[in-house]
């Protein structure tokens, strides 16, 4: 009633004849969203149910438009997603763990630094208390895992996992992503995670070369993106909903998704960008102060044709110079074939693919001038189970099939 509460004043000018029809054409929409969330929640659920679980399937409702929907579902899917067992999860750390640990007091001030991470409103002894179970939550992880290194920011991924799942559950989770997804940020120096920021400049430039090249005239480098890659986006989102949003589809994606994603948030602010003064510190300013309404769903379609059009093999040589094997991209192929039931992430190639032959791809997807990436892209199609944007999956774990999308480096 709220929302059509919004509508009340401007139908009162409108001829009774016409309100009437205006009022049912809301009213259907509403009951189409309603239909077809009531669909998508039954095909999740369908998945879950099936044996061997439909993991495959719940990737293609993770990325597809609004993710996985609630809380409660993404407490089912974010596990399967992760291959992680909810019947045999670790028990709860214990304080101990804060005793001569080197890195309590930095986690210490950061989780206390944390406030605006919980939800406004929250009593302050529920949030004291959620406070001290991150902070267990990351030095367990540590602890159990030696080679980590704690980083700032790592806890921002933690504590959405915590609010969304709990304690024991965010333990088993957060300890599985920091030695996939996020092990590259976890190294001891910032190497791994400066070259995934290399990726950044490369995917802007075969999209759009001007803003590309503005960027580098004011030599603004990716700093702007440093705390977008290494929180999974939690730190500079303010609504929560967004946050979850954006880890639904990056749980089931490529780990160098959130990257791709960063360059989307860059080349729809074009207009802004080249408006801007040309300089690193007008540049950096307008970049760093990310949008709070931001069309996450466009962008995270967008995000994932950009990986399959762009796959990181291509990009590598302009992006890096590092050893294949230490980054998490690279390692990402034994994940999925270590998992159960995992697929080749072929949603995004799948979707890509539907919209190709649904409408004339050749103006609504910019490339670059100088290369006929469609044709090269058909043809990947051929080898690689062309896909639709971001990993839906859709043959079997040993059919991996991008081989050199993963070996992401000569």
């Amino acid at each position: 009633m709220g929302f059509l509460h919004l509508w009340s004043e401007p139908l009162r000018a409108f001829p009774r004849a016409l309100a009437l029809p205006v009022s049912l054409l809301l009213y259907g929409l509403l009951a189409d969203f309603d239909s077809k969330k009531k669909r998508k929640v039954a095909e999740i659920y369908q998945a879950l149910n099936s044996d061997p679980i439909d993991v495959a399937a719940l990737r293609r409702m993770a990325i597809s438009e609004g993710g996985l929907l609630t809380d409660e579902i993404r407490c089912k899917v974010w596990p399967k997603l992760l291959s992680v067992n909810t019947d045999d999860l670790p028990p709860l750390p214990g304080k101990e763990l804060r005793e001569n640990n080197k890195d309590y007091q930095q986690v210490l001030l950061d989780v206390r630094r944390s406030l605006r991470r919980f939800p406004p409103g929250m009593p302050d002894d529920q949030r004291e208390g959620l406070q001290e179970e991150l902070i267990d939550i990351i030095l367990h992880v540590l602890k159990r895992n030696p080679q980590l290194h704690y980083y700032q920011g790592y806890h921002d991924i933690v504590v959405t996992f915590l609010l969304v799942v709990g304690d024991r559950l965010a333990t088993a989770l957060v300890e599985k992503l920091s030695t996939h997804h996020l092990r590259d940020f976890m190294d001891p120096t910032m190497d791994n995670t400066k070259h995934i920021l290399n990726y950044l400049m490369p995917i802007i430039d075969q999209v759009n070369p001007e803003v590309h090249d503005f960027m580098q005239s004011a030599e603004v480098g990716t700093i702007f993106a440093l705390s977008w890659l290494i929180t999974w986006f939690g730190h500079v989102l303010s609504d929560f909903r967004h946050v979850v949003r954006l880890y639904d589809f990056f749980l089931a994606c490529h780990p160098l998704m959130p990257i791709y994603f960063a360059a989307v948030i860059v080349l729809y602010r074009e207009q802004e960008v080249l408006d801007c003064e040309c300089d690193m510190a007008s540049v950096h300013h307008l970049l760093s102060q990310i949008p709070q309404d931001l069309p996450y769903e466009t962008l995270i379609s967008r995000a994932g044709d950009l990986f399959v059009q762009f796959p990181p093999s291509e990009l590598a040589r302009e992006a890096a110079q590092q050893q294949a094997e230490r980054t998490a991209a690279s390692t990402f192929k034994d994940f999925e074939l270590a998992s159960v039931q995992q697929r080749p992430d072929t949603v995004l190639r799948q979707r890509f693919r539907e919209r190709l032959r649904g409408e004339e791809r050749t103006k609504s997807i910019l490339t670059k001038p100088r290369t006929n990436r469609f044709v090269k892209l058909a043809v990947m199609g051929l080898t690689v189970a062309l896909g639709a944007a971001a990993l839906a999956v859709v043959k079997s774990a040993l059919e991996w099939a991008p081989k050199f999308e993963l070996q992401i480096f000569p």
